[in-house]
């Protein structure tokens, strides 16, 4: 295991109706909401024992077929690529809860099981009725504000590898213990990340495995230990960390849910950054230094600066596209760069 110093800030004794949302995403810090979450039924019958959780959650299952990844013993629950990236090192299936819960328990205390893991599923769609005992957005009026969606994640001793997530995340460890170990942003060209597709998970991740640093291959990744921060979770800990910081997610005991939920402070209508991206690697990054550079002072002055900024000296009647989005704006828009694509 990584020697990281610094540990995530750790707060006690706030409830969720007292979350200050606003002053940790102005904060852009992760925090722990020690036991914030300490009374669900699902954390009490978890620490009854994984059996009792699992009979809980059985118990509100719509008995629809999940997607559900299975690793051989050999990847030791990380879920990730291949040896040689020809592709993933596990496979994918759609089982039923209680087929999945049953080859758990076959290999509880093995000191290697094979992996099974249930990724961010709906809870309201394969868990009904589950958050009217489980939930933090019912008691929390600050999350409520936000609509976010809520997800489950279930399976044996597994590891997400470090990735990012545009949204901002508030995780809830309901059963068995789980380790985060946090990066911000900035880190990104000093955790190597992988492939932009495919990917283990739908988000691109850290080629570097964690628990056997290479740093001959991966040298600068010892600056990013420098920055990295560890959230040490128990069983009813909230910890919250804000959107596009790098995570890896290590579940540590033989059986392990945790409740999510995800949300930005953005209009709908506005698109993912990432297909910006994407459309860059198309238009920008095969152009000239100087040109890139150009383009660069361009970003900076139509997206990066303030938003008033781009349009401040032009009458209101002829900033189109630089007015502030709304619906119509953001459909307009969406159908121009539409047709120009489709040249």
């Amino acid at each position: 295991m990584l020697e990281i110093q610094r540990k995530t800030r750790v707060v006690n004794g706030v409830n969720p109706d007292q979350l200050p949302l606003d002053k940790l995403m102005e904060a852009e810090e992760p925090v722990i909401f020690r036991k914030m979450a300490v009374s669900w039924p699902l954390v009490q019958q978890g620490l009854l024992s994984p059996a009792a959780a699992m009979d809980y959650l059985q118990a509100f299952y719509s008995g629809k077929p999940l997607v559900t990844y299975m690793g051989q013993p050999e990847i030791k629950g990380r879920f990730f690529y291949k040896r040689d990236l020809s592709g993933l090192n596990f496979s994918t299936e759609w089982m039923y809860l209680e087929s999945v819960f049953e080859r758990i328990l076959q290999n509880f205390g093995k000191d290697l099981p094979p992996s099974y893991y249930i990724g961010s599923t709906s809870i309201d769609g394969y868990f009904p009725e589950l958050r009217r005992e489980n939930d933090l957005i019912a008691s929390s009026e600050p999350l409520a504000r936000h609509a976010p969606l809520a997800s489950i994640w279930m399976g044996n001793r597994t590891v997400a590898s470090a990735h990012f997530d545009m949204s901002n995340n508030i995780a809830c460890c309901a059963v068995g213990r789980r380790r985060f170990t946090l990066f911000p942003p900035e880190q990104i060209e000093n955790l190597y990340p992988g492939p932009l597709e495919p990917t283990p998970g739908g988000q691109i991740v850290s080629m570097v495995d964690f628990d056997n640093p290479d740093y001959e291959q991966f040298p600068r990744f010892k600056k990013a230990l420098a920055a990295a921060q560890v959230a040490e979770m128990e069983p009813g800990d909230v910890l919250f960390y804000p959107s596009l910081w790098w995570h890896q997610v290590e579940a540590i005991d033989d059986f392990n849910v945790l409740i999510n939920y995800w949300w930005n402070p953005v209009p709908g209508y506005l698109d993912t950054p990432m297909n910006t991206l994407m459309h860059g690697l198309l238009s920008l990054r095969g152009r000239p230094d100087q040109e890139k550079r150009a383009w660069k002072a361009l970003f900076d002055y139509y997206l990066f600066d303030s938003a008033e900024k781009a349009a401040e000296h032009l009458p209101k009647h002829t900033r189109g596209y630089l007015a502030p989005l709304d619906k119509v704006g953001a459909r307009r828009l969406r159908a121009l760069l539409l047709k120009r694509l489709n040249r």
